[in-house]
């Protein structure tokens, strides 16, 4: 860009290179397909487990809580969060991170979660 101080009185300053813009391009929003997590069920984990790992790693309320460990209990998963796909495979390692229940002796780790594509 040339320096405006350089330039003659009534000169007027104009950009080097200009740069072409698609008003439609520009209006189109970025689409991320929503992907499930999907908590799986076993026999090593349990509701209180469920319910304080979903409680602070998804801020589910006790209630709700409750109702997915009992979803996985019954049916072997439940959907615990409906996302972006990074931001569901970031809440996918921390359910694996999570570690074993400290009431349970034979438990040996987290429990298993999968993702899924929403649509």
């Amino acid at each position: 860009m040339k320096c405006p101080a350089l330039l003659p009185q009534n000169a007027v300053a104009t950009p080097d290179t200009e740069v072409e813009t698609d008003a439609a391009t520009d209006s189109r929003l970025k689409y991320q397909p929503p992907y499930h997590v999907i908590l799986l069920n076993d026999e090593d984990h349990s509701y209180v487990y469920v319910i304080v790992m979903l409680k602070e790693l998804f801020g589910h309320p006790h209630e709700k809580g409750f109702q997915l460990a009992k979803t996985v209990d019954t049916e072997g998963r439940a959907i615990v969060l409906t996302t972006t796909k990074e931001h569901a495979e970031l809440k996918q390692e921390q359910i694996h991170a999570y570690g074993p229940d400290p009431t349970i002796p034979r438990c040996a780790g987290s429990m298993t979660a999968v993702l899924e594509p929403a649509e």
